[in-house]
């Protein structure tokens, strides 16, 4: 009974982290596409992860003035940790350290995949019930999504009244979900569970 309290623990605090790391993808996406920035949402966000991100700026900052490194590492470093420590409570010990880094790049790159296929859900049920709402919400969402969505625009541009675009991104997200992110974590030869999936 014991064990299995243990484990359930470990689980909620493993979907704790991953949880936060979510929000950590998310400031590194809103900041690479050039969001708002001064946007309530953007701003929670930052106060959200300002903690941890914090620990990262003295020594890294954006490239290009767009993709935040601070960032990537404090998501990168946290996952690699927490990895590191749900083994050592279960008492397995530290698995290698190169599948250990694997690891921590698949949950990075779960964690942005997921992020553009909610964000891409939001941004379709927006344009079906209200296609003109100025909801800070809403137009992060749309800012969000413009960068992946503007180059599939351009190949296949909407039909009239329907746009095929986002069908096109979303097997794309699948596709390197199942293929790059399945194969990371199989080569980390960790659970996909601790990773994020």
């Amino acid at each position: 009974m014991g064990n299995s309290l243990g484990s359930a623990g470990l689980m909620l605090v493993n979907s704790l982290i991953n949880i936060y790391l979510f929000i950590l993808m998310l400031r590194f996406l809103l900041q690479a596409s050039q969001a708002d920035y001064y946007n309530p949402m953007s701003q929670s966000v930052v106060k959200i992860t300002q903690p941890v991100v914090g620990l990262f700026q003295g020594f890294l900052g954006p490239v290009a003035g767009r993709f935040d490194l601070a960032t990537l590492a404090a998501g990168f470093t946290l996952k690699v940790v927490s990895m590191v420590v749900i083994f050592m409570l279960v008492g397995v010990g530290i698995p290698p350290i190169v599948g250990l880094l694997i690891g921590g790049v698949a949950a990075i790159a779960n964690a942005i995949l997921k992020i553009y296929f909610f964000a891409l859900i939001i941004m379709i049920i927006l344009s079906w019930v209200a296609p003109n709402a100025s909801h800070p919400g809403a137009m992060l969402v749309m800012q969000l999504v413009e960068p992946i969505m503007a180059p599939v625009r351009k190949v296949i541009p909407p039909l009239g009244m329907i746009d095929l675009s986002p069908i096109v991104v979303f097997i794309a997200i699948n596709l390197l979900d199942g293929l790059v992110v399945g194969a990371l974590v199989r080569a980390a030869g960790i659970s996909g569970a601790l990773v994020g999936l």
